[in-house]
Order: C-alpha cells, then structure tokens, then sequence
C-alpha cells in the first residue's frame, strides 16, 4: 500500500493545497468524500473561523480532513490549540517552523505535514516529528520559494526517512509519475482544484487559469522577500513596475490591499491577485473533484507502461 494512503487512511496519495480565503469546508469535504486528503486553509482567519469551518466540514464528510495553519499569522497560536480541540486528523504548516508546535499536535494523536522549501528545513522538521513533508517547487502559485520541483524532491528525499510529498507543476499522470520518479510518495495539488465544480471562487478566477498559457504567470515580491506566483493581469504588472522603480513595502502594500478578494470573491480580472501556477496552461476545462483526482491515478501502472522510455 502506499506510504501516503496507509498514513492518512485515504485512497489516493494526493492532498489539497491549503489555499488561504479558497480552501473552504466546501472543497476540503468534496476532497476527501472523492479519496483525497482536503485541506481547510486558514490563511489569515481567527481560531473561530478555522473552528466553524472545521465542524461544518464534519458535517459533508466522515472521511480525514486537515487544516493548514499559515504559521506568521498571529492567530496561528490559537489555531493551533483549536485542531487540538476539534480532534483535527491532519495539519500541515507553511510560513514558518511549526516544531514549537508538534510536540502537542503529536501527543493529541494529529499527524502533522509541514510544506519546506529546502532540504535544510525538511531535516529540521523530520527531527522535531514530523510525519511526513510537503517538498514545494517555485512552480507553485502563491507564495513560492527558488527551487525547482525537479531539483528539491530527490534532494529532500534522499536526506529524510519520512515519506515526501511533491507539490508544484502537477496536473495529470505525467507529473505524478514524475515526483514519484524523484522519490516523493504522494502529492499535493492547488490550481488544479481551483478550476473544480466546488472550488467557491469567482468564474472569472477560474477562466482566467483555462485561458493561460504556458508563459502566463509571473512572480511578484521578489525584492521584498515574499515571492508570489500569479496570473499576469494589470495590477500584477503594476506591482513589478513600482517595485522595479524602488517603491517603498507600504506603496506596494497598499496597491495589493484586499487583491486576493478582489479575485477569489469579486472576479476584478485587473485589481485581483489570481494565484495560480505554471502548469494553468495544462487545465483547460472545469470538472468535478471527483473527476480531477481519478484522472490523476486511475489506471495510472498502464499509463507507465505505456510511456515511451529508454
């Protein structure tokens, strides 16, 4: 049995991207319901939040569910104490070192999944008790770090003995037969459920990732240190341009204030920050969750052995 299923007791080795202000109940429970781990992102939302989600998420589905905690947020403490509470199964952490917290998510029985950016980091987490890592390639949308999917999953899979989970650039069997290739055991997957039936943000959202193309997204932040992959649009060209010109953080601050909403809830094709990766050029209709993971795994051994390798 695969290493991923057999620890989170699901049917396919693949997990939802915690995507802050998109990872709803909604998705989460359609996630798991279809064989998947889904994820509740908290983002930047108080522990009542995460709490209400969590029980309504209980309600859709009696499959494992997660939360993922975006540990710089200042609420991350209370949350982290809330999954606790709520008897959460899964948690997985981005935007920080979450070992101050394992210990207590370890001993209520949690089985915790941080996201690293660097072999350096999976090291540091495995020792600390880390069940498993999600290894992420800059070719992820969001908030991204330099490395390659290609080049950081045989890194950190050789230099840990937990099971690796590959995120960044997959979108069909290709690109799960690729990490599984590198030595990761499962993966996660983000802007391909943003173009699913029950993924709740706005149409123009997901249009936009079916119309890109290959050269579509680009990087904002990289001068201040907080790298963010999205759709090219006008503000995100406007970022670059201010930034280029030596803006000050609280001029770039202010142009992106309330952008994510303006994508995820009001569709505003220019003021809106679209997050999405570089393989939005593959994803050209919308589709069930269920459907979206079956595509990934079923009859996946025939497809292997129908490839064309020297």
């Amino acid at each position: 049995m695969n290493k991923i299923c057999k620890l989170l007791n699901i049917k396919y080795p693949l997990i939802q991207g915690g995507m802050a202000n998109i990872a709803t109940h909604q998705l989460a429970a359609a996630v798991s319901n279809a064989g998947g781990l889904g994820l509740i992102g908290a983002g930047g939302n108080d522990e009542e939040w995460v709490r209400e989600e969590i029980r309504k998420c209980k309600a859709l589905t009696d499959k494992p569910f997660g939360v993922n905690i975006m540990l710089m947020s200042p609420h991350a403490p209370k949350i982290a104490q809330v999954v606790i509470e709520e008897k959460v199964a899964v948690v997985t952490t981005g935007a920080g070192n979450p070992n101050p917290y394992i210990p207590a998510w370890k001993e209520a029985g949690i089985i915790v999944i941080p996201v690293v950016p660097s072999v350096a980091l999976a090291k540091r987490v495995e020792g600390a008790g880390a069940d498993a890592v999600v290894v992420e390639g800059t070719e992820a949308g969001g908030h991204i770090g330099e490395l390659t999917t290609l080049a950081l999953v045989p890194q950190v899979a050789d230099a840990v003995n937990i099971p690796v989970i590959a995120a960044g650039g997959i979108a069909d069997k290709r690109g799960v037969l690729a990490v599984f290739a590198l030595g990761a055991s499962g993966v996660q997957v983000g802007t391909l459920m943003l173009t699913s039936e029950e993924c709740p943000i706005h149409d123009n959202y997901k249009n936009k990732i079916i119309d890109a193309r290959d050269t579509d997204t680009i990087v904002t932040g990289r001068n201040t240190g907080a790298p963010v992959r999205v759709l090219k649009n006008l503000m995100a060209r406007e970022y670059l341009k201010m930034s280029n010109n030596g803006a000050s953080l609280e001029e770039l601050e202010q142009l992106t204030l309330g952008s994510l909403r303006k994508a995820v809830v009001e569709g505003d094709l220019d003021k809106g920050s679209f997050m999405a990766g570089q393989i939005s050029g593959l994803i050209k209709k919308v589709r069930p969750v269920k459907e979206i993971i079956e595509d990934l795994f079923i009859d996946i051994e025939e497809y292997k052995n129908n490839l064309s390798i020297l």
